[in-house]
């Protein structure tokens, strides 16, 4: 259910808008960049307010179809004219932040304190009450952006059922994958990917524990940044793993993504103790510094066949990343072929990861949940039992709820989640790190989302760019990883790589 208030008064002077954009001033809001919106506000040519009215028509449009927006902001047209006076009565020569007056989504597992509900996709929680802004929300505030609305997701970001598709929420239904309908759109992150991809805003923000930035964004043809855990603050976002859990951009171009990175890291008090300790990995100067197109020159790019590119089952998608192989060496990069991660077999596939994922959910949410002002649940039983007796909207007879039986069943600690742990970290420490450092490698490359797992338990950063589609037209994106703290030589690859390559294209809506 998308939850719009009165947008007629405005649906058609949005839609007016947008043919006087395209045919009148030969500019278009679709696909724009951050910095060409900018441009459009300095030269008169758009308005935060505009641009605001042309994301809700086009919400107002497509989202029945593709369900990408669980909520919008009825105060976004406010905050848009607050933008706007604000940019007329700046300065002469003075210059905002590259978000003031850029919309963006929110996951629907990120806090706001506001009309918006913060619900991870469940009815249990709407209608809840958060205690403040997320971390990353304060800070997207004071940097200008306008808060649109609330991205759909898979509910409790895929840590409810194993046997719910991607994509899928009680509040939300199923997701539409905008190039290919009846193709994967992936998650957790599902609608924060669709969304951007299809043009509903300008970016968005997603979350990621294993891979749920990563593979939307590869399935949706946007940039996904996963930071090292915690570059930026997870208070207030709804929890599994405070060991994995991690806030990342998602976006149509790196720039605007690396926009949005700069915007929301650093230290922030309610989560003391991840963002002071990677706080040291945050460059003085920013990360847009790093958006240099040639940026592949003397990188060392270690190549993951397998099981990376092994996995590729469409021939002409496998040829053309060859061809893009090609293309990072053309473009200055030296690639270490046919490398290994030892153990990647346990990684990809052992137990370890649900037996410290299960405790960790079952602490970490219950926290969150006793410090709502309100809230008609109040620990993960009390989920369990309202899924329960709300059966019929929660779908428990088609998708069950035995990821939060098994948790539920854990006491948070104990011996089996302390080796679990500490084997995570043996099999990061002996795998990815140690391929790393012995080949020197300033990034690992695979091709598509499946070596998300492999940062995920180590808490390395990675960025995913479009890199092709398949021959039913589904993207698929390139996946550069690497070691904690590397975001400024992971910008630079990504960066150079998509400006020597120029792969996305706009959505076809494919059946």
């Amino acid at each position: 259910m998308l939850l719009i208030p009165r947008l007629a008064s405005f649906l058609l002077s949005g839609f007016l808008f947008h043919g006087f954009l395209v045919h009148a001033m030969h500019f278009t809001i679709e696909e724009a960049t951050i910095d060409e919106l900018h441009t459009a506000f300095d030269r008169n040519q758009l308005t935060s307010k505009k641009l605001v009215e042309f994301y809700f028509a086009e919400i107002e449009r497509l989202n029945p179809l593709l369900k990408g927006v669980i909520e919008i902001n009825p105060d976004a047209i406010h905050q848009a004219e607050k933008a706007d006076g604000e940019r007329e009565a700046r300065n002469l020569g003075s210059v905002l932040p590259k978000l003031h007056g850029i919309p963006i989504l929110l996951k629907d597992n990120i806090s706001t304190k506001d009309k918006l509900n913060t619900t991870a996709g469940s009815f249990a929680l709407l209608g809840s009450i958060v205690p403040r802004d997320a971390g990353v929300v304060k800070k997207l505030r004071e940097a200008g952006a306008i808060i649109l609305g609330k991205a759909s997701l898979s509910e409790w970001s895929n840590f409810r059922s194993s046997n719910a598709p991607n994509g899928w929420s009680a509040r939300s239904n199923n997701l539409q994958n905008p190039y290919v309908l009846s193709a994967e759109t992936a998650g957790s992150s599902s609608g924060s990917a669709i969304s951007v991809a299809a043009n509903m805003a300008t970016v968005s923000l997603g979350t990621e524990t294993d891979g749920s930035i990563i593979s939307p964004s590869s399935y949706n043809s946007v940039v996904g940044i996963k930071p090292t855990v915690g570059l930026m603050s997870r208070a207030g976002v709804i929890p599994i793993s405070p060991r994995q859990d991690i806030v990342g951009p998602i976006c149509r171009t790196v720039s605007d993504a690396v926009y949005v990175l700069d915007a929301i890291v650093g230290f922030d008090q309610w989560d003391v103790k991840a963002t002071r300790q990677a706080s040291k990995y945050i460059p003085y100067v920013g990360y847009s510094r790093f958006l240099k197109s040639n940026g592949l020159v003397g990188k060392r790019l270690g190549i993951v066949r397998n099981p990376f590119f092994l996995m590729l089952e469409d021939s002409h998608v496998s040829l053309d990343f060859e061809n893009h192989l090609k293309t990072l060496r053309l473009e200055g990069a030296v690639l270490v072929d046919n490398l290994e991660v030892a153990n990647i077999s346990k990684i990809m596939g052992g137990s370890e990861k649900e037996i410290a994922l299960e405790a960790e959910f079952k602490k970490s949410l219950n926290a969150y949940l006793k410090e709502l002002v309100a809230s008609p649940v109040r620990s993960l039983a009390d989920v369990i039992a309202f899924n329960n007796k709300f059966s019929h909207l929660e779908m428990i007879e088609q998708f069950d709820q035995q990821i939060f039986l098994s948790a539920e069943g854990t006491n948070g600690t104990g011996k089996a989640v302390k080796k679990a742990t500490k084997n995570l970290k043996k099999l990061s420490k002996n795998g990815f790190v140690e391929l790393m450092e012995k080949n020197k490698l300033d990034a690992l490359v695979a091709a598509g989302p499946n070596v998300a797992t492999v940062l995920a338990i180590g808490g390395f950063p990675g960025i995913i760019v479009p890199a092709a589609y398949d021959g039913n037209g589904v993207p698929i994106g390139i996946c550069f990883g690497g070691l904690k703290g590397s975001e400024p030589k992971l910008i630079e690859i990504a960066y150079g790589f998509e400006q020597a390559t120029k792969i996305r294209k706009p959505p076809r809506f494919l059946p």
